[in-house]
């Protein structure tokens, strides 16, 4: 039976972004193979101050999650053993931790696995080798082993003049070259593009439906500017990435199966950018060293982070 064709708006974008082959048809790390050496001594230059910035939200049982997407639960946190001495009385004592969690509950980057369309994962790959038990055969978050470059905030929001932006406003590239003035930097090759919507304010001071929809996010037109500046990865501070109710009329997550799928882009979400806008304006730059490495589960379709910019 021959599979469903996505929306036409859709499929002339995916022939101009398709980063298949580009790097082998064994590649599966994508976009990531443009985070060079010389990429990253760059990035480190960027480093003056030694100010540390944290971008990931706390991992708690009231996270971002409000049960829309079944199984993507907030982190279940229990105690396993509490000052228990186990190599007999009057031993030093242990206690340890157990979690349970949905591995994109909270910031996280998507594997490029994430999401498939028309039967296909990156590079042709067939969806069905995501499996049950064994989770992805290829391109799973572990092979996103160093995850180091050179960061730039596209601070979207301070850009066009508001604390954050409307449920409904799709950021387009008009507004990543505005952003991108506002920066004072040109984003470049290997780079990793942070957006800020202002969105996680909402989450920040309590309203976690209000920050789950309708929310702003990346236009599908997004994809091609990122595809021509050869961004390494993008991630940004909303629950859905891409805009929430989608653009185009029963055409969901458009933007995901562009960037994963198509150009083999890592994504991430619910990325905390508010101290990072603030440092950034006081610094009067946007642009920084940042780490960013996953947490390796092997074959898993995404990965905690715990970012840190440093400037």
């Amino acid at each position: 039976m021959a599979l469903p064709t996505l929306h036409p708006a859709f499929q002339d974008i995916a022939g101009r972004v398709n980063n298949w082959g580009r790097w082998g048809t064994d590649d599966e790390i994508g976009t990531l193979n443009l985070i060079t050496d010389e990429v990253v001594r760059a990035a480190a230059a960027e480093v003056r101050t030694g100010r540390r910035v944290p971008l990931a939200l706390p991992l708690r049982e009231d996270g971002v999650q409000t049960g829309m997407i079944p199984g993507r639960v907030n982190p279940l946190h229990a105690m396993v053993q509490i000052n228990q001495e186990i190599f007999g009385p009057g031993t030093v004592a242990c206690s340890d931790d157990a979690v349970t969690m949905g591995l994109q509950a909270a910031t996280h980057w998507d594997a490029l696995t994430h999401v498939s369309h028309s039967g296909r994962l990156y590079n042709g790959r067939p969806a069905g080798t995501i499996t049950p038990h064994g989770g992805a055969e290829f391109s799973g978050i572990d092979k996103a082993r160093r995850v180091v470059s050179r960061g730039v905030l596209l601070d979207v929001a301070r850009a066009r003049g508001v604390d954050r932006l409307e449920g409904g406003h799709a950021v387009t590239p008009e507004d990543l070259e505005t952003a991108e003035e506002l920066a004072g930097t040109r984003v470049r090759a290997g780079d990793v593009v942070l957006v800020r919507t202002g969105q996680m304010r909402l989450y920040l001071a309590g309203d976690k439906h209000g920050y789950a929809h309708p929310s702003p996010g990346l236009s599908v037109r997004t994809p091609e500017w990122f595809h021509a500046r050869d961004v390494a990865a993008v991630a940004n501070d909303t629950l859905t990435f891409e805009i929430f109710p989608p653009e185009i009329d029963d055409l969901w997550l458009p933007v995901h199966a562009l960037d994963l799928v198509e150009m083999g882009m890592l994504q991430g979400q619910n990325w905390n950018l508010e101290e990072l806008s603030t440092a950034c304006g006081e610094e009067g730059r946007y642009a920084f060293l940042l780490s960013a490495t996953p947490e390796p589960f092997v074959g898993a379709t995404g990965a905690p982070v715990a970012p840190v910019a440093l400037l």
